[in-house]
């Protein structure tokens, strides 16, 4: 079998019919693995920054909690040569096993001991750098459990996934807080970490051809190189790639920091900015949604610009909302077009690229979404400090609104297709 060329974005996995994703029990084991390890994560995001302003001052627990970010970010790239070399499913497994027993044995510590920041800044550092390479193996995963017609779909039901986990894991990781202070939280979250090993080893997985499942670098430099070459001359993947930095740098700021500092200056409260994410919430749910009943939007290509652009408008929008319930409108209206956008980004990502180079294509659409786009959040803060929300917010809808003109102006992404 002759491996297609970087510029087709053929997929090498046999595109037989299958019974739809949302029936396929193994695609169902791993969506259940997927979502456990999930909400472990956002448990153990909140037991962590509680534990570390329990046990130092705010600054010492601000620097706890972003300790995993460095890591992450250096080591991303690595990650995903090592998903591409060993497989997406054993370093899954492995990663998950790592974060599980780490994240147990500070919940046991903390339990005997109680809240010291050493053991936090070890678990948050040790965490970040399993994290690199679980993030692009979970990426390149979802092709080997399913066909490439069902991608799509499953692209969705992962946004669904997303949506619960971080609907569920705040007030799960409050209730064990409540009930056992931070040590309890770090158990609820490392047994429900627990939970997807054993799903994950029960999956049954698709191969690669025997050509395209080994490695042809020698050496892990190289396949970075390799995967790195793969998609500056993949017609459609490179101009995803910059319009999906684009859309990540102008979305995180206004709708993380951004957001807080507008709710305060129009006097919403809590209340107020809790129901503006919410409608935020809500929209990205329904587009993970629509995506994952419909199983493939038409035209996903030409589809992509104007719902950036228009999801672009009502962000720059929300810093001139007259009251809380239009900024709810608007944030529903945001998350519906900017979540439909990214799904289908996602969606792209997943059919475009050859399965072999999975890991490390994700590694690098990770490492803009996790690991620059924040970058943005401490400048978002600082200019509306200087110019105030509107400018900010009017500067950061135009960054995102550019990932729809890239997504307008080069041509084989505005015709690219999801399959059938």
């Amino acid at each position: 079998m002759t491996a297609p060329t970087p510029a087709t974005g053929t997929a090498l996995l046999p595109d037989a019919p299958e019974r739809p994703a949302h029936r396929d029990g193994n695609v169902l084991r791993w969506l259940s693995a997927y979502t456990a390890s999930m909400v472990g994560d956002n448990i153990y995001y909140l037991a962590l920054s509680w534990a570390a302003v329990r046990a130092g001052t705010p600054a010492e627990a601000g620097i706890v909690t972003a300790i995993s970010a460095l890591p992450r970010a250096l080591l991303m790239l690595g990650g995903g040569v090592v998903a591409d070399r060993f497989g997406p499913r054993k370093v899954v497994i492995g990663s998950d096993a790592v974060r599980c027993v780490a994240v147990l044995a500070v919940a046991a510590l903390l339990f005997l001991t109680g809240p010291t920041l050493w053991p936090l800044a070890l678990l948050a550092l040790l965490f970040g750098t399993v994290d690199a390479v679980f993030v692009p193996a979970v990426g390149a995963l979802p092709a080997r459990v399913t066909s490439r017609d069902q991608l799509t779909r499953v692209q969705g039901m992962r946004g669904l996934a997303i949506r619960f986990a971080s609907v569920v894991g705040a007030p799960l990781g409050g209730l064990g807080v409540a009930l056992g202070g931070a040590a309890a939280a770090f158990a609820i979250a490392g047994a429900l970490i627990a939970v997807s090993v054993p799903l994950l080893i029960s999956l049954r997985l698709r191969e690669l051809p025997a050509d395209e499942n080994r490695s042809r670098e020698k050496t892990a430099w190289r396949d970075l190189a390799a995967g790195l070459g793969y998609i500056r001359h993949h017609r459609v993947l490179a101009p995803l790639m910059l319009a999906i930095a684009l859309g990540d740098l102008g979305f995180v700021g206004p709708l993380n920091v951004g957001l807080t500092l507008l709710a305060d200056e129009r006097g919403w409260g809590a209340s107020g900015m809790g129901w503006v994410l919410a409608g935020f919430g809500t929209g990205a749910g329904i587009a993970s949604l629509l995506l994952a009943v419909r199983g493939r939007m038409p035209h996903a290509g030409r589809l992509m610009a104007p719902t950036i652009l228009t999801g672009s408008v009502a962000i720059g929008a929300l810093a001139y909302a007259p009251g809380v319930a239009t900024a709810v409108a608007l944030a529903l209206a945001v998350g519906l077009l900017v979540g439909l956008s990214g799904a289908l980004c996602g969606a792209l990502l997943q059919t475009q690229t050859d399965p072999a180079y999975l890991g490390r294509v994700t590694a690098v659409s990770s490492l803009v979404s996790l690991g620059f786009a924040p970058l943005s959040m401490p400048l978002s803060a600082a200019a509306i400090g200087a110019w105030g929300t509107g400018p900010v917010f009017v500067v950061s809808a135009t960054v995102c609104g550019l990932g729809g003109v890239v997504a307008l102006v080069f041509r084989d992404l505005r015709r690219a297709e999801l399959p059938r």
